[in-house]
């Protein structure tokens, strides 16, 4: 959910050379996909299969039914009740613009347009499911157009139209923008001294010039791309999609978006699946700090896995091989190592290239790789693994804004705890929290110190009085969003059941096992609610 960050870092990122992913960003489930198939590609290449081209739906033009109109809040009617149209796109999907508000406190001010995609049902539709990836800043539009054949199941995608959207200020959607892609290769070298004022106010007086960079080529929309107006935004494509209830898949932060829609819109809830729970009810440090625990277990994990395998260049006990993988990260951070292609690899750099593959342990193999390579002096691999996260293609171009997205989000969605003393103190307990990776994981708080905006939210637990119970799930070793976190919800929701897979990486359905999906499928396909407590 919110996306896993903390470096030693200052600038917005979503791969974090200067900022880990945070508790609330969690990855979006479609990069973690991407990442995922591309590792693989790494470790062997396999046979190349070319799938039929499938018949392309002809244009259609979406006309809301007046009933599902008629529950539109007052001043807001124009947008419940808009025609939507839908054209062909990539190869037998529809694509669409939703006008939302710009600011719900004053709907008449202007509109942004939300972009959609849908992959329709293969079989007799029983309405639409929404879809969230992650993030904040995943593109749930990216997620549906290249793993909407895939990551689902058949019985699922018999049953829905499939839709993708970008969240406000999301890539397609009134994106949030600021650097250049140069700006970003330069941002996601530097390192700061955060032990000393200096370096405090050094990432403080680049983070003020990254800043207004994105006040002047974003716009006002800036100011409006908190959580609550994603939410009011997901019930109007609920409506505009011609369903009286909404039907909601959301992974990692999408099941923070999930559970603030509940709270919102109890009333409008038809089936919501949330994967990868993130407890809305703790502050940004405790957040972190369950988060910086979680990777370090899901650290130790790996490496018992590791040093079963011949291949493993870790040695000794667990605790030996993680103090080699600490031992490592602490050189690299020391003294920055050049990667074959001339960029600089620091700490940051190199660290968010070594979480990105626990987010799913069928990429450990590529890890093994990477650190193989690092601890031979080559860190390109590494860096490579880092580059995906931060969505960066081979020529140096970015694809997506997620990194600006992510800290503009969150900055709006959390307070935080920006003095230096408040922050030293922080980073003293992580340490504690994480030995591997503490350090990367504090002043956090820098990156929205003095954000033109003030937070708009403050954490507590979600409140739901709805009649439609929820699922939630949770992963036993989930390094981004813990279990603890998916248990913490599912009471808060209270009208919930909670699923809990025991297994390594982030989220579970779309991953895990047949247990899961067959209880995920049950219950937005045939209506079965989960036994609360099963564990798969």
């Amino acid at each position: 959910m919110k996306s896993a960050r903390r470096r030693p870092a200052g600038t917005p990122s979503r791969d974090r050379s200067r900022q880990l992913r945070t508790a609330r960003g969690a990855g979006a489930r479609r990069g973690l996909l991407a990442i995922a198939s591309a590792l693989a590609a790494a470790l062997v290449l396999g046979g190349c299969s070319f799938p039929l081209p499938l018949p392309t739906p002809s244009a259609t033009h979406g006309t809301v039914e007046p009933s599902i109109a008629a529950g539109a809040p007052e001043g807001l009617e124009d947008f419940y009740s808009q025609q939507v149209d839908w054209t062909s796109c990539e190869s037998g999907f529809q694509c669409g613009n939703v006008r939302v508000p710009l600011d719900y406190a004053d709907p008449a001010s202007g509109h942004i347009a939300l972009a959609a995609i849908k992959l329709p049902s293969r079989g007799t539709k029983q309405g639409s499911l929404l879809v969230n990836p992650g993030g904040p800043g995943g593109s749930g539009f990216d997620f549906v157009k290249d793993a909407g054949r895939t990551h689902f199941t058949d019985k699922l995608r018999s049953a829905f139209d499939l839709v993708g959207f970008d969240p406000r200020g999301v890539k397609r959607s009134a994106p949030v923008t600021c650097q250049s892609d140069a700006e970003r290769d330069a941002s996601r070298q530097k390192v700061y001294q955060f032990d000393t004022d200096a370096g405090i106010e050094a990432a403080l007086a680049d983070n003020k010039a990254i800043f207004d960079q994105c006040v002047e080529k974003t716009g006002p929309i800036l100011a409006h791309i908190d959580t609550v107006s994603a939410a009011k935004d997901l019930d109007i494509l609920r409506a505009v999609m011609n369903d009286a209830k909404l039907n909601y898949l959301g992974y990692s932060y999408g099941t923070f978006l999930g559970s603030t829609y509940a709270s919102l819109f109890p009333n409008n809830v038809g089936r919501l699946v949330l994967d990868g729970a993130v407890d809305p009810s703790i502050s940004n440090e405790d957040l972190t700090s369950g988060q910086a625990k979680a990777f370090e277990k899901a650290i130790h994990s790996y490496v018992a896995e590791c040093l079963s395998q011949k291949s493993c260049p870790l040695q000794g006990t667990v605790e030996q091989g993680v103090q080699e993988i600490r031992d490592l990260i602490t050189s690299v951070n020391e003294t920055p190592r050049t990667a074959n292609d001339g960029r600089l690899v620091t700490g940051p750099a190199f660290v968010n290239g070594f979480i990105t593959p626990l987010y799913d342990d069928a990429s450990w193999p590529a890890l093994t790789q990477a650190l193989d390579a690092a601890l031979g002096g080559d860190v390109s691999p590494m860096l490579r693994i880092a580059d995906l996260a931060a969505d960066r293609e081979p020529n140096g171009s970015y694809s997506s804004n997620s990194t600006f997205a992510f800290n503009a989000i969150n900055c709006l969605d959390y307070p935080m705890v920006s003095d230096t003393a408040g922050m030293r103190a922080e980073a003293a307990r992580l340490m504690v929290d994480s030995p591997t990776l503490g350090y990367f994981f504090a002043y956090g708080g820098i990156n929205c110190k003095g954000w033109p905006y003030k937070n708009t939210r403050t954490p507590g637990p979600v409140e739901y009085k709805g009649e439609a119970p929820i699922v939630v799930i949770g992963t036993t070793g989930d390094p981004a969003t813990p279990l603890e976190w998916a248990e913490s919800l599912r009471q808060q929701l209270g009208n919930a059941s909670l699923l809990t897979w025991k297994g390594e990486g982030h989220t579970a359905y779309g991953r895990s096992n047949s247990c899961v999906s067959n209880a995920v499928d049950g219950y937005l396909v045939d209506g079965k609610l989960p036994q609360d407590g099963l564990s798969c």
